[in-house]
């Protein structure tokens, strides 16, 4: 497609994750304050360590320290600093509302967004705080073309996690579809502010940059 996806962002991610855990299970784990410890040290290896281990055991308050990571001079810790913000993300804290989170997204990935949609709404209304239910479902309200409700649902994302750049970059997708190319682009430049690593972002704001620019230059 060219632009940036939430929902391939999460696959992605998550699946790089996976493969750096599984190198490291020989390794007996760390605790969360090692962790944030590592994330700051000047070994690439310490920091890896330490956002791999943030991804199975952080809180969201651990996910907003991981945003400078996302900037780190090693590309591997910068792209699983991206799943491990995913992982904390998809937490709730709640047993229950974290299996149906996970039927919903074998629906998500299935296909069934009919199904799916009414999993993630089910979870908004048990647990109203959880972001990343809001995200989910602004996701199948944008694959079924309801560009409206999927941007209501990426303001209550935003309100309760104001460094989500997946819900950030779906703003963009959103006005893309709805043809303000101006909204999309500085949702984009919002996006790639907190995450400078989305796929394809840095050339979708550039064409866009481009494209206002032609705009402009036919309204003088």
């Amino acid at each position: 497609m060219g632009k940036v996806n939430r929902f391939w962002i999460v696959v992605s991610a998550v699946a790089a994750l996976c493969l750096v855990s599984a190198g490291a299970a020989d390794k007996p784990p760390v605790t969360r304050a090692q962790a944030l410890k590592f994330i700051t040290q000047a070994s690439a290896q310490e920091r890896l360590a330490g956002v791999t281990r943030l991804a199975e055991i952080g809180t969201m308050a651990d996910a907003d320290l991981l945003v400078p990571v996302l900037r780190d001079g090693n590309a591997q810790v910068r792209f699983v600093a991206t799943a491990a913000m995913w992982q904390i993300w998809s937490r709730s804290g709640d047993a229950a509302i974290d299996g149906l989170y996970q039927r919903g997204m074998e629906q998500l990935e299935s296909s069934r967004l009919e199904e799916a949609l009414a999993i993630f709404t089910e979870i908004i209304q048990r647990k109203p705080s959880f972001a990343e239910g809001w995200n989910k479902r602004a996701t199948l309200h944008y694959l079924m073309g309801n560009f409206e409700l999927s941007l209501k649902d990426c303001d209550e994302v935003i309100k309760r996690n104001r460094n989500h750049f997946g819900a950030l970059s779906g703003y963009g997708q959103i006005y893309l579809n709805l043809g303000d190319q101006e909204k999309a682009l500085q949702y984009f430049e919002k996006a790639l502010a907190v995450n400078p690593n989305l796929p394809g972002a840095a050339v979708t704001i550039r064409q866009l940059q481009e494209q206002l620019r032609e705009k402009r230059r036919k309204t003088i």
